[in-house]
């Protein structure tokens, strides 16, 4: 197993230290020719979504990871990462990779100011740490999306099919069993 991490911007290395954590292989996604490689899963870290997606259209990645993705790749989204995958945008009129059904609100607890820790329930796991920074949440889910987790309320993580998504940094926490569900998730499936 070999999962590919987007290293275009924001926080993909310590996705790779948790990957490691477990005992897991992973490379770097920043051009082209890093998605010959066969990969099992990838993960869209944090950061800034406006800008990843920019730079999957200039750097040509956003074609071919869209493709994957819905040939039925599996991949992980955290924050920037979950607005990157998202349908549709509450509050901004630019969608991106556009894949899964959920309906998302971008910067839903305000700037740097709004970032917080908590300890909440996760579907299938149990009760994890979660941090959030300048998170979204997702205001709706689609047809056969699953919600996983709540906060006051307000959806912060999903599933559908081959895609998860959390508006919460599990990388930035000790925690691993995000990360290992992610895991399972790419144990049912094959190599793209």
């Amino acid at each position: 197993m070999e999962i590919g991490v987007l290293a275009l911007q924001g926080a993909f290395i310590e996705h790779e230290q948790k990957l490691s954590e477990l005992g897991i292989k992973s490379f770097e996604i920043r051009q082209y020719k890093d998605l010959e490689k066969p990969l099992s899963g990838l993960i869209i870290p944090g950061g800034e979504s406006t800008v990843q997606g920019k730079l999957l259209k200039e750097l040509n990645l956003f074609e071919p990871i869209k493709e994957k993705i819905i040939k039925g790749m599996p991949v992980f989204g955290t924050c920037a990462g979950l607005l990157l995958l998202a349908k549709q945008i509450e509050n901004d009129t630019r969608t991106h990779l556009s894949t899964m059904d959920i309906k998302a609100v971008r910067n839903a607890y305000g700037r740097q100011l709004g970032s917080f820790n908590t300890v909440e329930e996760f579907k299938g796991i149990g009760k994890i740490p979660m941090t959030f920074i300048r998170a979204p949440y997702i205001e709706e889910v689609f047809n056969d999306t699953e919600v996983l987790a709540k906060v006051n309320g307000k959806i912060v993580a999903a599933k559908q099919k081959n895609q998860l998504v959390t508006a919460f940094h599990p990388e930035l926490t000790e925690d691993l069993s995000v990360h290992k569900y992610f895991i399972n998730m790419i144990n049912k499936n094959e190599t793209f």
